[in-house]
């Protein structure tokens, strides 16, 4: 029985909604500890400690050794999640960013207005930050708990539009809360964060050099006046992010080997390096920081912040403040606005594309829960205002508006799940369009049936399947068009880059995709394949080896077979193959005469564009447009 809770929470805490639940008991607790026993709360968090070296004392008290020194963790972990947003994710292309980014920038300025309007002649009237920033780990926990009830593509849309909303708090605060400068220090950070990228240029790999530049980087940001927090801003951005290097990767596979041969301590150990050396420091981070984070350093944070004190009078007088309802407003009415509105008109305007899945109902019920303004938030507060009372108004706005943003988000994700689930089709439709300028397409894209399917190494590749799909191809005889897309692997034995290996090449010549597909299907026949094989197959087929491998460093189709990936979660397909015959899930038995069957029955009843239900964008079988894509020799399924 023991060991099945523990089991059991040790399941929990590795979910999303973990952090997010963690968070809200530790607000709960603040909540009761501050109105219980109102003089313990305030002794723990107000209890001075610190330390004396080299004749200098440095003495804080519990709330701001984890305002201003733990939380550090916190921004450094946000800024390495910005950066490599940035650099390898939904960020780096604009036409898939420009909508979360124009969504985010009007959810900054539009609350913070309202917010000025409401407060104009007050002392407070400075405090707009506090209404500008968004909890991602609330948002994150609550887009979990839905699952599969909502697109997958929301929360890449919701967490895209936070790392901005990210980007504009930190500006904020580093350039707007920040007084009394010390330039001596200053310019000593300045010279830490240079010598911390002058040791990143030589590629040091070990996370305490790293840990231990950071502390002093801390130490010199606090004693310069800035906040401190800042550093660990300026650090994320130094350390690099990079998809795992080829080179690196096989080196570790060879010491890997080697111990494998003869396991001794030395060679363990240099394996070890050699797996590490080859993934980024950014990643692995992210990784360690991740839990700690979420489960600990942010609910401490809460615990020592939101432990308001709720009575009649400081309730009545809070309701009774312009500073407490400018917060309400600018959370629960401004971030709704300026997000839903600035995203539908970028949209029409054509600044930027949504993904087919989203409606915009789904961006509507995403806009509302980022009025959950709870960590950044209270943050802002202890920066922004001096007055305890007035401190007091703003934390019950902050906790009063992510209160009430989360439950009209909840309730308006509830009512569009089950919408989408009563208006969903008695059968399983593509959610994307079959695109002849974007898919891979074997046969004429005008051909009158379509067999569309969701795969990857180790599932489709599967000798058997490749020969049923070419006897149903050959009995259309063109008449039939086969598209492939990718699905999220679950095989072992085949490489992670096996896919954007694929994009790369069809990127140098889109009739490329097919002969590497039987090339790495020939050589997965005789051995297991890993990165020299995917290169060495490039070459084969009359890739450029040079462009590819760059192509795979940079992740330049990273983001190609993400959308791939999304859809076919979108659509509940966890495993492939998955076919769809004429736009349409297939799921009776895998031989070809079935197939040529079910291709034949659902022609009448393929999804018809201009009739397609709003809720779903299905694929039209016979895609009109475009010229027939030529698949030179050796068609792989």
């Amino acid at each position: 029985m023991v060991t099945r809770l523990s089991r059991g929470l040790a399941g929990f805490f590795r979910t999303e909604s973990a952090g997010a639940v963690v968070l809200l008991a530790a607000t709960v607790i603040a909540l009761l500890w501050a109105n219980l026993s109102p003089d313990s709360y305030n002794t723990v968090i107000k209890t001075e400690f610190g330390f004396v070296a080299g004749g200098s004392e440095l003495e804080m008290s519990l709330q701001h050794w984890i305002n201003d020194a733990v939380m550090m963790a916190f921004f450094f972990l946000v800024t390495l999640e910005v950066k490599k947003d940035v650099v390898l994710g939904e960020l780096r292309s604009w036409k898939r960013a420009a909508l979360p980014i124009v969504g985010a920038v009007a959810g900054l300025i539009v609350p913070a207005l309202i917010f000025v309007a409401i407060t104009r002649g007050t002392p407070e009237v400075g405090a707009w930050g506090v209404v500008i920033s968004t909890d991602t780990a609330f948002i994150v926990g609550i887009l979990a708990a839905f699952g599969s009830r909502i697109p997958a593509q929301l929360r890449v849309f919701i967490l895209a539009l936070a790392v901005v909303d990210d980007i504009g708090a930190l500006a904020v605060i580093a350039f707007f809360y920040t007084e009394d400068i010390d330039l001596l220090w200053l310019g000593i950070a300045a010279a830490l964060a240079a010598v911390t990228w002058f040791v990143q240029r030589m590629q040091a790999w070990r996370g305490l050099v790293y840990a231990i530049l950071g502390v002093f980087l801390w130490f010199a940001v606090l004693q310069s006046g800035v906040h401190a927090t800042i550093a660990g801003v300026i650090l994320g951005l130094i350390l690099p992010v990079f998809p795992p290097k080829h080179q690196l990767v096989d080196e570790a596979e060879d010491l890997t080997q080697s111990f494998r041969r003869s396991p001794n301590a030395e060679r363990g150990m240099s394996a070890a390096e050699g797996i590490l050396r080859s993934v980024s420091i950014n990643d692995r981070f992210q990784l360690s920081l991740r839990r700690v984070v979420s489960l600990v350093i942010v609910p401490v944070f809460a615990l020592v912040n939101a432990g308001v004190l709720i009575t009649p009078e400081s309730l009545s007088h809070a309701f009774g403040s312009a500073l407490t309802w400018g917060v309400i407003a600018g959370l629960v009415f401004g971030k709704f606005v300026g997000i839903f509105g600035a995203t539908m008109l970028g949209r029409r305007l054509h600044i930027g594309e949504l993904s087919e899945a989203l409606r915009p109902r789904h961006i509507a019920s995403g806009a509302m829960l980022t009025g959950i303004g709870f960590t950044i938030s209270l943050f802002i507060v202890d920066l922004a205002i001096t007055d305890p009372v007035a401190q007091s108004d703003a934390r019950i706005g902050i906790l009063t508006a992510s209160a009430l943003a989360a439950l009209i988000g909840v309730i308006s994700l509830q009512l569009t799940a089950r919408y989408d689930r009563r208006h969903a089709p008695a059968r399983v439709q593509l959610n994307r369009p079959i695109d002849p300028e974007r898919d891979h397409i074997y046969g004429p894209p005008e051909a009158k049936n379509s067999l569309t399917v969701y795969g990857s190494f180790g599932g489709l590749d599967d000798a058997n399947t490749e020969e049923i799909l070419d006897q149903v191809i050959d009995h259309y005889e063109g008449d039939i068009n086969f598209v492939f897309r990718h699905i999220r692997p679950t095989a072992e034995g085949a490489p992670e880059q096996t896919a954007e290996a694929l994009e790369a090449v069809a990127a140098q010549q889109r009739k490329l995709f097919w002969p590497m597909r039987h090339e790495l299907n020939e050589i997965s026949e005789e051995r297991s394949l890993d990165n020299r094989e995917l290169l060495r197959a490039s070459v084969n087929i009359g890739a450029n080896l040079s462009r590819v491998e760059d192509d795979l460093r940079r992740g330049n189709h990273l983001g190609r077979v993400d959308e791939d990936y999304l859809d076919a979660e979108n659509m509940g397909l966890t495993r492939g193959p998955v076919l769809f015959v004429n736009g349409l899930l297939y799921k009776g038995d895998m031989e070809p005469n079935a197939i040529i069957a079910d291709l034949d029955a659902t022609r009448a009843e393929a999804p018809d564009p201009k009739t397609r239900p709003d809720h779903i964008l299905t694929s039209d079988c016979a895609v009109q447009g475009g010229a027939p894509v030529q698949a030179s020799a050796g068609r792989s399924a």
